[in-house]
């Protein structure tokens, strides 16, 4: 078989055909995906019957699994999945949808705001790959947002205005966007805002893109609140209709999109209902110029128009 993808949305999104995640890829197959991420972003492999080994090997051909541990509050010994999978589903370890009241689904619920995924470590991650083994009946479509036409379509001053600023990243922002108030020392620990710049230029395209997320919550040197609003404004611009795909999903789609470029957000179902989803995060690389960190922050707006890129 020849992979080939065909675009299917008019700003992104490509769909694969010709191969076979089950079976171990050959290096043409690889980099035609990985060529393809870079062109799409976003990458949808329908019936696709893999088991969770077969999905973290597959993901491995594109670089080292993400450590999963700091992303959620689920204790380890209450986790259903094995290490190296994340699981993004509404169940418990028992298998059976997690109560209305449950802390976890409250954390859970997060998933269903706009966000880049692992934005809130210091290395965000590179590519996700979800895949569908349940599929709820009544809702839970996936929306994606394409950072980089967002940011093509702003006006000069904007992009002039948001170049070099740096943004911080946390969990409780976003729980905390939806009430979610009450952490452990070890939790508040945990999810420390890290810094993010706001525009990043991709390592092999060149092309800029707007990296925005729930996580965020500050912008380093703005006011709490001009710096919300300033991001309120860009989030409700970035998904604009025009700029998002939306992913009904069929059982045993993967789709593969790469955070560096995307946004994406679960849309509300039936949570009585399970819905069992299986995720496989490709750790992001060390790269100053691109991903920033603690350390290149600027303190305040004017010293972030006079740093580097």
């Amino acid at each position: 078989m020849t992979t080939a993808i065909r675009q299917i949305h008019p700003v992104f999104v490509g769909e694969v055909s010709g191969v076979d995640l089950t079976l171990p890829l050959s290096r043409d197959e690889v980099a035609a995906i990985e060529a393809g991420m870079d062109r799409y972003a976003v990458l949808v492999f329908h019936d696709q019957k893999i088991t969770d080994e077969q999905q973290m090997a597959f993901s491995q051909n594109f670089g080292k699994l993400e450590d999963a541990r700091g992303g959620n509050i689920t204790k380890p010994e209450d986790k259903r999945l094995q290490v190296g999978m994340n699981d993004v589903s509404n169940l418990g370890k028992d298998g059976r949808p997690l109560p209305r009241d449950s802390r976890e689904r409250a954390f859970n619920l997060g998933n269903m705001l706009w966000h880049s995924d692992s934005s809130f470590r210091p290395i965000p991650a590179k590519y996700s790959l979800l895949s569908a083994r349940v599929v709820n009946p009544v809702g839970g479509n996936t929306e994606f947002a394409d950072m980089r036409a967002a940011y093509d379509a702003l006006d000069a001053a904007t992009k002039a205005e948001i170049e070099a600023l740096v943004c911080e990243h946390s969990l409780m922002y976003s729980r905390g966007s939806l009430g979610m108030l009450d952490y452990s020392d070890e939790e508040r620990a945990m999810f420390k805002p890290v810094r993010q710049r706001l525009v990043r230029t991709h390592p092999v395209t060149g092309r800029k893109s707007l990296y925005l997320s729930s996580h965020a919550g500050a912008i380093v040197g703005l006011p709490t609140a001009e710096a919300r609003i300033l991001l309120r404004d860009l989030n409700e611009h970035a998904t604009r209709p025009a700029f998002v795909y939306v992913h009904r999903w069929r059982p045993w789609d993967l789709v593969m999109w790469d955070n560096r470029q995307m946004m994406h957000r679960v849309r509300r179902y039936d949570d009585t209902q399970p819905r069992d989803m299986r995720r496989t995060t490709v750790a992001g690389a060390v790269a100053a110029t691109y991903l920033g960190g603690p350390d290149m922050a600027p303190q305040t707006p004017q010293a972030a128009r006079s740093a580097p890129a």
